[in-house]
């Protein structure tokens, strides 16, 4: 098992670019209205 520190890196990798996406969305959303479909139906909410 020589690949365990490897795969390891490669998991952080991978979380890291996960959220640097998520959060670089969530800050770059256009404020204004907002429309979500979810178990309630859908929703409309002024920002």
């Amino acid at each position: 098992m020589r690949n365990g520190p490897y795969l390891l890196i490669g998991i952080l990798i991978v979380v890291v670019l996960g959220m640097g996406i998520y959060i670089f969305r969530e800050e770059t959303k256009p404020s204004g209205v907002n429309i979500s479909i979810g178990e309630k139906g859908i929703s409309v909410e002024e920002k």
